[in-house]
């Protein structure tokens, strides 16, 4: 696993890795993973929670929000539900964000901005193949924060497999779609597998695709998320010594492959700054 120094347990959601889904019928289990090291909570009111019990799922999520930050994830916008989702949230100082479920077009997204009172921010979660065709309009909408992958729901109603092959043209397609939008870069959906292994496998997968964040549903995958998804000890030695170099010639260009590594060892350093991992 990649090592790194002391990593702060709450980021800015721009740069947040682990994204831990809870359910939002289980006030029991909210607290805790508020002490958790996830970069942020997400409250589920949609798929994790029966048609039978929304409402009840809803009250729970509000009465904590009183007095507590997370974001929600709503059911989608085409859901009789989601009508309640957005006016029941509105004005709750702890409202961080909401995740929209099933996201399929950018008036999706606009619509619950505006709902919302047009300064909460969206996550577009996308679930299905439409969704993956017009995920670059969805990232330029009004009101999408970032792009989020449902792997789940892809694959079930793609018929696809949960191979990495299968897998990579939607995570890549979110990735430029983010870039096109002027987004930071998607969030992947979740792993799974109980195995650490596992976790950090797909983790280091989805960051050399682009990906920048983690959906998942177990406390104990946090820390695997958070440091697989951070740079590695051995990207920041290498961006030091780089940039370093770069002064000690007088700033000076040499070639064209100077442009690119300039710019990505200064942004290795700068996330690894707004992720609190002391320098190297």
């Amino acid at each position: 696993m990649r090592q790194h120094s002391g990593v702060q347990s709450r980021v800015s959601s721009e740069r947040s890795r682990s994204w831990m889904l809870v359910n939002g019928n289980r006030p029991d289990a909210f607290d805790d993973a508020a002490r958790a090291s996830a970069d942020q909570i997400i409250l589920d009111v949609e798929d994790a929670v029966d048609t039978r019990f929304k409402s009840i799922a809803r009250t729970h999520v509000t009465n904590w929000l009183g007095h507590n930050c997370a974001w929600v994830r709503i059911n989608d916008r085409l859901s009789e539900h989601w009508s309640d989702d957005v006016d029941q949230l509105r004005n709750l100082p702890g409202l961080s964000g909401v995740v929209l479920a099933k996201t399929e077009a950018c008036s999706q997204v606009s619509e619950t901005f505006d709902r919302l009172g047009g300064r909460i921010p969206v996550i577009a979660l996308i679930e299905s193949a439409l969704g993956v065709e017009e995920s670059t309009a969805i990232a330029c909408a009004r009101g999408t924060f970032r792009l989020a992958f449902g792997s789940g729901d892809y694959r079930r109603d793609t018929g696809a497999s949960a191979h990495d092959s299968a897998m990579s043209y939607p995570r890549n397609k979110l990735v430029v779609a983010s870039r096109i939008g002027k987004l930071p870069g998607p969030i992947d959906g979740p792993t799974v597998s109980v195995e650490s292994s596992e976790v950090e496998e797909q983790s280091l997968l989805a960051v050399a695709l682009g990906m920048t964040g983690k959906l998942c549903v177990s406390i104990d995958h946090l820390s695997t998320i958070n440091t697989s998804m951070s740079p590695a000890s051995a990207d920041l030695t290498w961006a030091a010594e780089f940039l370093a170099e770069f002064e000690s010639r007088g700033s000076v260009i040499r070639d064209g492959s100077d442009p690119p590594r300039l710019g990505r060892a200064r942004a290795l350093i700068e996330h690894a700054r707004a992720l609190g991992i002391q320098s190297v």
